[in-house]
């Protein structure tokens, strides 16, 4: 089985598009994926419909029920804030150990698809940040940023602190955002000097998934 963790260099970037059409072109060419958003923050159980849980359940066609959103997703928080602040809320604790143990335990699955939550710095507990978590799994990544004013500082900060890490980033995808100080391709030129030789995809701002670009070249090397 071949596992990725799909990150950020921030929040509301496009993670969970991201996982959602990595899955469904995964799907589409005949593998059997296993799509998880271990943590999510701002969940609230009286509406689970349409939440990133819930679009990652449709992405692999599962119902969605209390069963599967705690295969997808058991650390589940209503405040909208970091997992450790959430999960302090609610008098309780993420343990990294349990956290990389769900994440690495064996199903009946080509490829699983881990979304983080945040970006790779978002702290989990006292003690652990994403990154952390990250280099427990040791898998390789996908980095999602954005196109907006700063995001290169912030997008080569995050790839810098996963190399620090001695982690592996398979591709980096540009998430187009809505407002953007120059063209996104000029983005994309920018980050290719300073990363160079991760691949780097831009993914446009879609009425649907199916205008989506094929995003599985970046996993080709590692598939």
């Amino acid at each position: 089985m071949k596992t990725f963790f799909i990150t950020s260099s921030g929040t509301e970037i496009g993670k969970t598009f991201v996982t959602t059409l990595l899955a469904t072109q995964l799907t589409h060419s005949g593998y059997r994926v296993r799509a998880l958003k271990p943590l999510a923050t701002g969940f609230d159980p009286a509406r689970p419909e349409n939440s990133d849980s819930d679009l990652l359940l449709r992405a692999v066609d599962l119902r969605l029920d209390e069963k599967n959103l705690a295969r997808v997703s058991p650390w589940r928080f209503s405040a909208a804030l970091s997992p450790d602040v959430a999960a302090e809320l609610e008098g309780r604790n993420i343990d990294l150990h349990e956290l990389t143990d769900f994440c690495l335990k064996q199903e009946n699955a080509d490829v699983t698809l881990i979304e983080g939550i945040g970006g790779v710095m978002v702290p989990l507990n006292q003690e652990h940040t994403v990154l952390d978590w990250i280099q427990a799994l040791g898998v390789p990544v996908v980095l999602v940023v954005g196109s907006y004013l700063g995001t290169l500082s912030h997008a080569l900060s995050a790839a810098g602190m996963l190399q620090a890490r001695g982690q592996t980033i398979a591709g980096v995808i540009i998430s187009e955002s809505t407002n953007q100080p120059m063209k996104v391709e000029k983005t994309a030129w920018t980050l290719e000097r300073f990363l160079h030789p991760i691949p780097i995809q831009i993914l446009p701002r879609l009425e649907s998934q199916e205008a989506a670009p094929n995003l599985l070249t970046l996993l080709d090397l590692h598939l």
